[in-house]
């Protein structure tokens, strides 16, 4: 497995703090250097998105049930695992940087780095000074197998990245640690062809977990006192290859994103289901009828949009054109008017004019929704935008990402200030070591700071709310009643 520091007595001092009582029998591999019995200890670091984090988890729990002990980022590990995202330009940098910060905490330390960007440049990552091991997509799961005989590397670190179109096994997942929500994977991958993305390269092409293997899931999530499950993947809404079936291409012959909803509202223990992200040509209006009778699944969804100029839409090779978009938006407020849309945004798309601009902030401005996420792109290697004419100059692209997050601002104050006098149920999340500040999410997901004393975290209690904080970015509220829902 690992070798401990250098210093004997300062690792014996070491493993003496953190290492569990549950831990009775060493286990060891023949070339440790033995400071005393014990499992090594591992920590963990996730970059990007809600599925690296139940990846994470999981990753966590293999290693745990074989005798590692994880603790903390800052308290010196003898192994520790990056898993990395790739959607933004600065994953290179954030990778350096969390390997130079484990590398402080711990100088002899293992460093494994895995996730997209790990698939995508495991070269340039192998290159990075401390780091030992990079393992791609196909390799990530069966980490254990590699760190049993990994030693510390003298120069370059080792890597262990096949080819993405090899990577075709579903790996379920899902995070716990978090009481009152939990991250559960249910899909994969990828088979659209937006031209600024780099996922599928990363990931793989789309796949699934099974109906019933998702339940059982759930059912585990359940049994652990967890309140909340937010439903993750890379293409959600692709759920049983939901795409050829939605466009026409084949008939259903398994079960798709609606039949998984509907399975997963009759799990009993679970109060509260999200929908992480959906794309638009998924979302069908019988998930939204479905959402808007359900009890468990939240009225909240967040709809990627990219541009609001059917002109750029096309360049990005979306599947879906403007109108499209309009509908699912005005069709979600008449059958579910409190309901929160998020919206994914890009901004400098390589030929977006300024008309093309004022086009798209002109459409979302003019939409009933409730947030934005907006991004400003970036090139990335191996993707045909990155080629395109009409590259829009960064300064450009900053002054457009700054006045859609003001329109953000304003259509999130707008969204919660309908809400102000109202009373909504609020699940209830610790918020600082003080027993009577307390913060969570409204159904439809306001967040919410509260004081008030004598609560439990994990439980669901009604709140009247107050005015939104632009400084806090949430909405002020108390209690509506002592009475504890959940």
């Amino acid at each position: 497995m690992l070798k401990f520091p250098e210093n004997p007595e300062k690792s014996k001092e070491k493993a003496k703090r953190i290492i569990s009582k549950k831990f009775k029998t060493p286990i060891f591999a023949p070339y440790f250097q033995i400071v005393m019995s014990t499992p090594g200890t591992v920590a963990f670091h996730t970059l990007g998105c809600k599925l690296n984090f139940s990846e994470t988890s999981s990753i966590r729990r293999s290693f745990e049930s074989h005798g590692f002990t994880t603790v903390d980022f800052e308290d010196g590990a003898d192994l520790y695992v990056l898993n990395t995202c790739s959607v933004t330009e600065f994953a290179d940098k954030k990778c350096r940087y969390e390997v130079r910060r484990a590398l402080k905490y711990s100088p002899d330390a293992k460093i494994v780095v895995v996730g997209c960007y790990a698939q995508l440049k495991p070269e340039e990552i192998a290159s990075i000074p401390g780091v030992d091991l990079v393992l791609g997509a196909g390799e990530k799961f069966n980490i254990l197998n590699y760190v049993d005989n990994l030693v510390k590397a003298p120069g370059k670190g080792l890597v262990k990245a096949g080819e993405i179109r090899e990577v075709n096994s579903f790996y379920d997942a899902f995070s716990f640690g978090d009481r009152t929500r939990s991250f559960l994977k249910v899909q994969d991958g990828c088979d659209y062809k937006c031209t600024f993305c780099t996922i599928p390269k990363a990931r793989g092409r789309s796949r699934s977990d099974s109906l019933e293997n998702v339940i059982a899931n759930a059912r585990k999530i359940a049994e652990l006192g967890v309140k909340e499950i937010v439903l993750t993947g890379v293409n959600l809404g692709d759920f049983g290859n939901g795409t050829e079936v939605i466009e026409g291409i084949r008939p259903k012959k398994e079960a798709t994103f609606i039949d998984l909803i509907k399975a997963l509202d009759r799990v009993e223990g679970i109060e509260r289901y999200r929908i992480s992200s959906i794309e638009p040509n998924l979302l069908t209006d019988e998930i939204i009828d479905f959402v808007a009778s359900s009890q468990k699944f939240m009225p909240h969804f967040h709809i990627p949009l990219q541009s609001g100029s059917d002109r750029i839409l096309k360049s990005m090779q979306r599947r879906y054109l403007r109108e499209l978009y309009r509908r699912r938006v005005d069709y979600i407020r008449k059958v579910i008017p409190d309901c929160c849309i998020g919206v994914d945004v890009i901004v400098g798309f390589p030929g977006e004019t300024e008309t093309d601009f004022t086009e798209s902030y002109e459409f979302i401005k003019d939409m009933d929704v409730s947030y934005l996420h907006v991004f400003t792109y970036s090139e990335r290697s191996d993707t045909p935008a990155a080629s395109m004419p009409g590259r829009v100059p960064m300064e450009v692209r900053r002054e457009r990402n700054e006045m859609l997050r003001i329109l953000s601002q304003k259509k999130k104050k707008q969204f919660a200030d309908r809400f102000a006098g109202t009373v909504r149920p609020v699940l209830l999340e610790k918020d600082s070591n003080t027993d009577s500040l307390w913060s969570g999410f409204t159904d439809n997901y306001l967040k919410i700071k509260i004081k008030a004393e004598n609560r439990e975290e994990n439980n669901i209690i009604q709140v009247s709310l107050g005015s939104y904080d632009p400084l806090t970015d949430c909405v002020t509220a108390v209690p509506a009643e002592d009475l504890v829902i959940a």
